[in-house]
């Protein structure tokens, strides 16, 4: 007879992350969960970004939950196409009925009682067991600290915000920013034909991979039976984590091939050699998170589109004025910035035990985990894809499922009634920083870049172990990293 405790436990976010932890707590026989979204639609990422050519940069099949294959119609699916599949899992999975849409978080209070208490905009209260944030890592669009942004006249906006209601045609449309984003919107634009200039700060390296089409059989096959995807996702899996982690982790053989392919690609893809020598980065290849492209390079060398590498002076109502006093006449500004990367669940107020705050623990720009998903004096909280998970060009979804097993195995403690309080020892948190830091010499990461992985000490936050030690790291809970206690304060465990 199970005599397990049933937890009550929310759910901050319904993105792949968020309906993935819903779904693995139901199989665990955990029903009290609530999931609350900000936005009207289940997706994250590929809800809020619809910028033209939007699409992952991982094989779809590898980019999926493993109890979920699909026929996907490209190697690297569309952005439609993987709204489609998260709002079909969401309804396949019975998640999408139970997601309280529209409302935001605004607070989560954690009191001696073993509580965490929940606030939303709409002025609801949850008190429950734990709180798992499923807020996804690039969700708060960056705007540039460019003079004079607000003064332009005419139509701009955040690519992660695109604005469909404006008409293109005849307009001049500049870009600022050369990211994976930009890589992908500049040539819609340009071979859409219009009138594209391009303000680069940092140029990227390029990893080319053609995004084919599959044929209609091949997913006509699939569709019939969905198990025939398997060697798909099993070859694009090995793939990415034979080559592309291996690569960044410092493994001579994938590195060398890494560094021939993109710096080939650069040589061969763009003949100008002004404007080859304006598109090679100064830096390590795979400093920055790898851009995964192949359409930039052809399109950057059409006639309609500018390439502009003078640094931006500032903004006028007319256009951009860069530093060589030129005057760029726009129409339309399109800001390709990123994100700010490191705020998670922020700007929520989350305040642990003791009144112990996250500006407390993050207010310098110091982001300190174990296990990347823990965080000392926020007990029973879990923080999903936190700061030291990202792995090289893999996907997040095989990421989060990784996590989400941890977890579950972390909340079997409470429903044990071996304790009532679960967070990491100070030893661990620490622990867990030296061990990134150890990682990442000889990594691709420390290349002599500014990234957005970095924090306030120029230290990425990701993983720089091949995928096996991140698997490894999340098999089993070892008990003496964490501090465990009961609601009469009586402690279990804790290392010392």
């Amino acid at each position: 007879m199970n005599t397990k405790r049933n937890p009550s436990v929310l759910i901050i976010g319904a993105g792949a992350t968020g309906m993935l932890s819903a779904i693995r707590l139901r199989d665990a026989g955990i029903t009290d969960i609530t999931i609350i979204e900000k936005a009207d639609r289940v997706g994250g990422t590929w809800r809020d970004n619809t910028y033209p050519g939007v699409a992952c940069d991982i094989p779809s099949h590898h980019y999926c939950y493993s109890f979920e294959p699909a026929p996907w119609s490209h190697q690297c699916a569309v952005g439609s196409e993987l709204q489609n599949y998260m709002e079909h899992v969401g309804k396949k999975y019975g998640v999408t009925e139970t997601v309280r849409f529209n409302e935001v978080v605004t607070s989560c209070v954690y009191d001696d009682q073993g509580k965490w208490t929940v606030t939303t905009d709409k002025g609801a209260v949850f008190v429950v067991d734990f709180v798992i944030a499923a807020t996804g890592i690039l969700h708060h669009p960056k705007y540039p600290d460019i003079p004079g942004l607000d003064d332009f006249a005419g139509d701009s906006w955040h690519t992660a915000k695109w604005n469909h209601d404006v008409n293109l045609t005849d307009k001049r449309i500049g870009v600022i920013g050369t990211g994976s984003t930009s890589h992908q919107v500049v040539p819609e634009l340009v071979n859409a034909g219009h009138d594209v200039t391009v303000f680069q700060r940092t140029p990227q390296w390029v990893f080319p991979f053609p995004n084919l089409k599959f044929p209609e059989w091949m997913r006509n096959r699939w569709k019939a039976k969905p198990s025939r995807t398997k060697p798909w996702k099993w070859f694009f899996k090995t793939f990415i984590e034979q080559f592309f982690v291996k690569a960044t982790v410092g493994a001579p053989v994938q590195n060398a091939i890494l560094k021939f392919s993109v710096k080939s690609y650069l040589r061969l893809g763009v003949r100008d050699k002004e404007l080859r020598a304006k598109l090679t980065p100064d830096y390590g290849v795979g400093c920055k998170r790898l851009v995964v492209n192949f359409t930039f390079y052809p399109a950057i060398q059409k006639p309609n589109v500018d390439l502009i590498t003078d640094g931006i002076e500032g903004i006028e109502p007319e256009g951009v004025r860069t530093k060589d006093g030129k005057l760029h006449i726009l129409d339309v500004l399109v800001l390709s910035t990123g994100f700010h990367n490191f705020n998670y669940m922020r700007p929520m107020n989350v305040v642990g035990r003791a009144g112990h705050t996250i500006e407390d623990s993050w207010g310098e720009g110091r982001f300190r985990t174990s296990h990347a998903i823990l965080m000392e004096n926020f007990p029973n909280y879990f923080l999903m894809l936190g700061p030291g998970t990202p792995i090289g060009n893999n996907s997040v979804i095989g990421m989060a499922e990784e996590q989400i097993d941890y977890v579950l195995q972390l909340i079997d403690i409470w429903r044990e009634e071996r304790a009532d309080e679960i967070e990491p020892t100070p030893q661990a948190v620490a622990a867990f920083a030296d061990y990134i830091k150890a990682g990442l010499e000889g990594s691709v990461w420390v290349g002599g870049c500014q990234s957005w992985y970095q924090d306030v000490d120029g230290i990425p936050a990701i993983f720089p172990y091949p995928w096996s030690d991140f698997v490894k790291s999340m098999e089993a809970v070892d008990t003496s990293e964490l501090t465990m206690r009961k609601l009469q304060n009586e402690e279990i465990a804790r290392a010392v």
